[in-house]
């Protein structure tokens, strides 16, 4: 089925024939002018009109594809202002994700099920998108479980930014052993014996997990075009329709993005791309900066894959950390490499991001900056942005408005808003980051997740993040005073995100003359219970007039894909993002995971006391209520 029929519409041989036509919807435009719509119609991947049925029956001709959206509410296509998508589609197939997994029972059975088909010599690697916290036993695996779940096949399962559990094949084949050091910033956690025990610690440095991570074979070929066009796919799921690759450790230019530019010449691409670099050998980031500089200049491209600058780090001297289970690492002094790298983007006519969690290197960074003003050389016109600023202070926000910057938030507490409040206490759990302060101050603040290593991908629970404060283990670490509502949450991830990337002019919002970018909602945002935000997905998905995801009544209308490889891939068999029921089933669905997590309390209590590290029988039950 190409389209679906809809009365009263008469195909009209027009010389405006619009390509596609989405009616009967409840339209947020996110458009001041027009703020609601029933009908939009896109020609030649633009929107053409926003209206009703009777603004668009003259666009409708023979070849018009039109779309019925049932009431359903349609909002402007989302844009991750931070996202990891090009490292991120070059693994996607490879991992095991755990996003949405309400047990961790339920986790180690997909692990021990993908272990089983997992063919000699690869990995069974779990990265990013989970939090104990999510789980209903509220713990982590533990290394003994991966054991038993696979005792042959390497397993790696990262936890954050703040530890990785290994098999005993993972181990060895990353080269672990009683004789292998621990790297700066990380930890080997060893038995009695000296051993390995599966456990790797950042100390603060994620680098040790990382670099381990990178250990495992990775895709070659045609699979890594397979992977990433899967995994915008499953972006696309959620209604993104734009996205801003931060970079990242491990992400080499060109090499690493070849994937995506081949993408990109053969029209395969379905999310629209703004890119960074990011210098990855500390000691040589100049050199690449001036290397690149030469190679290309920021805006280069079009509207499906362009450069946006450098970062998400300069200088690696100047980087923080982000393992909040860890005391904030304290800087030997980098200004001046640092300074020497901003100059040089200043005087070429580069923007930048800068990652930076805590206001002390916040403060550091601001420094240079105002030195390089009082001569004249910034910002020079470039755009430029602090990224998660989770401990960003009012003066320092006072000082990023008055050099004309811009700010990237991300849920990153989601995950890890329980390390962050042991750590930092309550006051400082609700001020991360400020959100209302950055606002107020007339800031740019777009919204992403920093997916996938840590964060999910899936926007909802970002946004939901943004209005309720709460955590995917359901605390809430951001009071009423520091959230924002469903409107500008929105628009942190429509208008924000193309302001970021200079495009605020052709995207963010349903405007005729803007892309054609949108999303059919599975509910409406707008009036859904703040408990199902999370459940969101969109159910079509149109970037640029191109139906690149369709489910439910619309199936079949997007864009065919070819099957996932290799064939033992997890995603081939699990999917991605593991979606949860709402709140409308809790009832039935919260009494199976009370029993489902009981049970593994006691496998677990069985465990420890075949290992003499608990009693034989378990505790008498007691309860006070009861006693005389």
């Amino acid at each position: 089925m190409s389209t679906m029929p809809v009365g009263g519409l008469v195909p009209r041989a027009t010389d405006n024939a619009a390509d596609l036509v989405v009616r009967n919807a409840k339209i947020h435009t996110g458009d001041p002018v027009r703020p609601q719509a029933e009908a939009i119609a896109i020609r030649d991947g633009v929107i053409t009109v926003v209206g009703g049925d009777d603004d668009i029956a003259s666009h409708v001709g023979p070849g018009t594809k039109v779309v019925d959206a049932l009431g359903r509410r349609m909002v402007p296509g989302l844009n991750d202002a931070h996202l990891h998508v090009i490292r991120g589609g070059l693994n996607y197939v490879l991992e095991l994700r755990w996003d949405g997994v309400p047990t961790l029972r339920q986790g180690l059975a997909m692990l021990r099920e993908q272990a089983a088909r997992t063919p000699k010599g690869q990995w069974v690697r779990v990265v990013g998108g989970w939090s104990a916290e999510q789980f209903a036993e509220r713990r982590l695996p533990t290394a003994a479980e991966l054991n038993a779940a696979a005792p042959d096949t390497p397993v790696f399962v990262l936890h954050l930014y703040q530890s990785a559990v290994l098999n005993r094949a993972a181990l060895k084949a990353a080269g672990f052993t009683r004789d292998t050091p621990d790297p700066r910033g990380g930890q080997i956690v060893r038995g009695r014996d000296g051993e390995p025990t599966g456990m790797l610690l950042a100390a603060p440095s994620a680098l040790i997990l990382y670099s381990t991570l990178a250990k495992a074979p990775v895709l070659e070929g045609e699979d890594k075009k397979t992977s990433t066009r899967h995994f915008l796919r499953e972006l696309n799921r959620f209604g993104l329709t734009s996205a801003i690759d931060a970079a990242g450790g491990f992400q080499n230019f060109p090499e690493n993005y070849s994937t995506v530019v081949e993408l990109a010449k053969a029209g395969q691409l379905s999310l629209r791309i703004a890119y960074h670099l990011f210098p990855q050998t500390a000691g040589q980031e100049i050199d690449d900066l001036t290397r690149w500089i030469e190679m290309a200049r920021p805006e280069d491209g079009d509207e499906w894959l362009r450069l946006n600058g450098a970062g998400e780090n300069l200088t690696w001297a100047a980087a923080d950390f982000e393992n909040f289970a860890q005391p904030r690492p304290e800087h030997t002094d980098y200004e001046a490499e640092f300074e020497r790298a901003v100059r040089l983007l200043m005087e070429n006519g580069w923007g930048f991001r800068l990652h930076a969690t805590y206001d002390e290197t916040i403060r550091r960074d601001l420094a240079v900056f105002e030195k390089l003003t009082a001569e004249g050389l910034f910002p020079a016109g470039n755009r430029w942005l602090f990224d998660h600023a989770e401990t960003v202070s009012a003066d320092s926000l006072d000082r990023i408005a008055a050099l004309g910057g811009a700010m990237s938030v991300q849920n990153r507490l989601s995950f890890q808003g329980e390390a962050f409040l042991r750590r930092y206490g309550p006051g400082a759990a609700a001020d991360a980051p400020p959100i209302r302060a950055m606002l107020e101050r007339g800031l740019t603040v777009g919204a992403g997740t920093d997916a996938t290593r840590v964060s999910t991908y899936n926007p909802w629970v970002a946004l939901h993040w943004l209005i309720t404060g709460r955590t995917v283990g359901d605390l809430v670490v951001r009071p009423r005073h520091n959230r924002v509502d469903r409107r500008t949450a929105l628009a942190m991830f429509t208008e924000a995100g193309a302001a970021l990337t200079g495009e605020q002019d052709v995207k963010g919002v349903l405007r005729p003359g803007f892309l054609g970018d949108l999303a059919v909602l599975s509910e409406d945002y707008f009036t859904v219970p703040e408990p199902d935000i999370p459940h969101i997905e969109s159910l079509l998905t149109v970037v640029g007039g191109r139906i690149v995801h369709a489910t439910a009544e619309y199936e079949g209308l997007d864009e065919e894909l070819p099957p996932v490889s290799p064939e033992w891939s997890p995603v081939a068999h699990f999917g991605g993002y593991q979606a949860t029921p709402d709140t409308g089933l809790s009832g039935t669905r919260q009494a199976e995971l009370l029993g489902q997590a009981v049970a593994e309390s006691e496998q677990h209590r069985q465990w420890r006391a075949r290992r003499g590290l608990t009693p034989e029988t378990a505790s008498a039950f007691f309860d006070p209520c009861f006693s005389l």
